[in-house]
């Protein structure tokens, strides 16, 4: 018997005293109630006021007994939490189902009931044999049955990046679990932990709140003991698999933490965008395989790694890995982001190789023309807030906006830059508003004024804003000079903040959030915690000036596996743009941006494409 069975079956048994103290506490009014019903009854106790008493103890047994009953068919019925996966039949991985049998009969342990895969660095085993599960089709077949082994839930980046052998040293201590999962106290014990914590969400119902408060207490008194077995089994699986492949097993860890690197930069910085825009990349795991390579190359400590790609990787297990490529990805999509469960109009793949054109420059001219329509919010009626040197602009009327007190000029031409009064006022061409009609502009590195210019509907051409459409240098005349505390870069990063929120809010309402409750609520993980307006601000003028050196200069978008959207020239990415908006947007320098635009040739008085 392995050293941490004992161990675990010992604190299986404490949690289930945990269980029997509370039945007994239930219990005690109706026993106290029953003695006192017993003495009445034989005379011990005639005469008053042993009556009122009787039938005060009597009433509150009943209400105690009613309430435990309650109580103990929640705890019994409710539906323990179940890992969003995706279901993998022995039909689509025989192979993959060979390797774990053959594990599982080494360890000489019980085979896993069923494998599913999960978007996430990660494998464990996952008991779905509560009779709710089948109730609500959750589960169904061989693991579903009572008494059935778990089922082994695998992290679908690994059968991408891993080999075979390294998948088969990573899953052998994850397999030997099946082992002490089988013994009958820690199998009770886990079940009544599970459906606790499954009435504890129960307890959020209208008409059930009460039960939240109890099973809140018994899961405290149980917390440590239940950890502690969850220790026991763990190090029992570890020692029962020693003797697999425990020298390949060192090394494959190493893998595992590099995949978890990979991985996550792939869903920060290429999916999430690329969700955001309402699509998502429909081969998440095959792009993983290209981040982790070009990670291994820059990292010097994963030198070497790449080399072990020239041996069978753990997706070969798979008859289709394609399909399940696919059908991972929206999983992960819908974990990570609360996109629909199912692909349609509005959330349809993309491929990677059309990453670029359809989620990058999407992407710069989505927020592009977010930034320009909250500049013509701020250069409305209610004025401007003041800058640093005094007001930086004022309207009168609607109809009648100020003239500037100077003109624009093109960074490249060596003049000036524009005052904030000409630089704010509305501009000729915007981005229009939801639901308003426009006729984009053909598509290409070549923008025109006119059919490539989105325009506004009645729009009206103010007498200091020089160019005809949304411009870079609209931009820079605005920043130029406004960073600090109540500036319009502040005002420009606090309009930009609620628009976007108010756009997620729309589209969260849209695609029904907020209906989910509890285990069943999405994004269950989300990405990034909400960015600062700052950051919104500074991420939006890159995209202005991506746009521009697009139209104006044949720039190209890009994507890098490890940093996401990039700007292309000349096929190489220029990766020194970020430190020059930054001068930008926080002091107010608009001076190493303008260099640099005009070293590589963009117009800034030309209007950019918008979307």
């Amino acid at each position: 018997m392995e050293a941490g069975v004992p161990s675990a079956r010992s604190r299986a048994l404490a949690v289930l005293r945990v269980r029997s103290r509370a039945l007994a506490v239930a219990l005690l009014p109706a026993a106290l109630a029953v003695v006192l019903v017993a003495a009445r009854a034989t005379g011990r106790l005639a005469g008053e006021p042993w009556g009122t008493v009787t039938l005060v103890v009597c009433a509150v047994a009943a209400l105690v007994l009613l309430l435990a009953g309650i109580f103990a068919a929640v705890v019994l019925r409710a539906s323990p939490a179940v890992t969003p996966t995706v279901p993998l039949s022995e039909a689509a991985a025989p192979d993959l189902y060979r390797l774990v049998r053959d594990l599982a009969d080494r360890m000489d342990v019980p085979p896993p009931s069923a494998i599913a895969l999960t978007p996430d660095c990660d494998s464990w085993l996952e008991d779905r044999t509560h009779a709710a599960h089948r109730r609500r089709g959750i589960a169904g077949g061989p693991q579903s049955a009572p008494g059935a082994a778990p089922v082994l839930v695998i992290g679908s980046p690994f059968l991408w990046w891993m080999r075979v052998a390294e998948l088969r040293a990573v899953l052998a201590p994850v397999v030997a679990g099946t082992g002490p999962s089988a013994h009958p106290d820690i199998a009770d014990a886990r079940g009544f932990v599970r459906g606790l914590d499954a009435a504890v969400d129960v307890g959020s119902r209208r008409g059930l709140g009460w039960i939240a408060a109890p099973a809140r207490l018994l899961l405290r008194l149980c917390r440590t003991d239940a950890a502690e077995m969850e220790r026991g089994v763990a190090a029992a699986a570890s020692d029962r698999a020693q003797g697999v492949d425990y020298g390949l097993r060192i090394v494959a860890q190493e893998q595992v933490g590099l995949a978890y690197a990979g991985w996550d930069r792939l869903l920060t910085r290429v999916a999430l965008p690329a969700w955001r825009m309402g699509r998502w990349p429909a081969h998440l795991d095959a792009g993983v395989v290209s981040a982790l390579t070009e990670l291994s190359r820059r990292d010097r400590l994963a030198e070497g790694f790449t080399s072990r790609l020239g041996e069978r990787p753990a997706c070969d297990l798979l008859e289709q890995p394609g399909v399940i490529d696919e059908a991972t990805s929206l999983l992960a999509a819908r974990l990570f982001h609360g996109g629909p469960a199912e692909a349609g109009p509005d959330w349809s793949p993309v491929e990677w190789a059309a990453y670029p054109e359809e989620v990058v420059d999407r992407k710069w001219r989505a927020e592009a023309a977010r930034l320009h329509a909250a500049l013509d919010a701020l250069a409305g009626p209610a004025g401007l807030p003041a800058g640093p040197s005094g007001p930086t602009g004022a309207t009168g009327t609607a109809g009648a906006p100020a003239s500037a007190a100077g003109s624009a000029s093109p960074a490249g031409a060596g003049a000036g830059t524009a005052t904030p009064a000409a630089s704010v006022a509305p501009a000729a061409s915007v981005a229009p508003a939801a639901g308003a009609s426009a006729s984009p502009g053909p598509s290409g590195p070549s923008g025109a004024a006119g059919s490539a210019t989105i325009a506004a509907p009645d729009a009206a051409h103010p007498a200091g804003d020089g160019f005809a459409g949304p411009t870079l240098e609209r931009v820079l005349g605005c920043l130029t000079g406004a960073a600090g505390e109540g500036a319009l870069g502040e005002a420009l990063a606090g309009r930009l903040s609620a628009d976007l929120a108010r756009e997620e809010r729309a589209a969260g309402t849209a695609g029904g959030a907020g209906k989910a409750r509890g285990a069943d609520a999405v994004p269950l993980f989300p990405l990034q915690p909400p960015r600062s307006g700052r950051d919104l601000l500074a991420d939006h003028v890159t995209a202005m000036v991506c746009c521009a050196a697009v139209d104006s200069a044949g720039a190209a978008p890009g994507m890098d596996w490890l940093d996401g959207p990039v700007l292309l020239v000349g096929g190489d990415r220029r990766a020194d743009l970020a430190p020059r908006v930054l001068c930008l947007v926080e002091d107010g320098d608009p001076e190493p941006l303008r260099d640099w635009l005009s070293a590589l040739g963009v117009r800034t008085e030309k209007p950019v494409r918008l979307v």
